[in-house]
């Protein structure tokens, strides 16, 4: 079922590496946006987890970045852009449990590992490219029954 709008939905957050104190931001206002838009409940969920687990991975370990999201009748996009490190292996980045996360921040109780395998298990579409000192762009696409 597709949601009723008449147009795109579109936002836009910047995101700043290491600011904890506003992470869950940008995933909290595209969640609040979709249950507005009477949303499928899975859809919320699957949505809400992707973009929350993009979020924390530009916090964690980009200088900064930015989320975009898209609703249309038939679907929500997310693309996220970060200024950060890049990613040598993304076949090995994939995996669940890897992680390149300081201690820092697994004392926090972030860093597992599960962060890009979050994103593409919930997403019915996953594209992640990345550029070694330059930054990782991801793109998710999660259908409307």
């Amino acid at each position: 079922m597709a949601l009723n709008i008449d147009e795109t939905i579109e936002q836009k957050f910047q995101l700043i590496g290491g600011n904890f104190n506003n992470a869950g931001e940008s995933s909290s206002q595209l969640k609040l946006k979709l249950t507005e838009l009477g949303a499928d409940e899975d859809i919320i969920r699957r949505t809400a987890v992707a973009t929350f687990e993009a979020e924390m991975n530009v916090i964690i370990y980009a200088a900064a970045g930015w989320l975009h999201y898209s609703i249309t009748p038939q679907y929500v996009r997310v693309r996220i852009e970060d200024m950060g490190p890049g990613i040598e292996d993304i076949e090995l980045a994939m995996k669940e449990g890897y992680s390149t996360a300081p201690d820092w921040v697994r004392e926090m109780g972030w860093g597992a590992g599960m962060g890009l395998p979050n994103m593409k298990k919930n997403s019915d579409e996953f594209k992640i490219e990345s550029v070694v000192g330059e930054g990782t762009t991801v793109e998710m696409l999660i259908n409307f029954p």
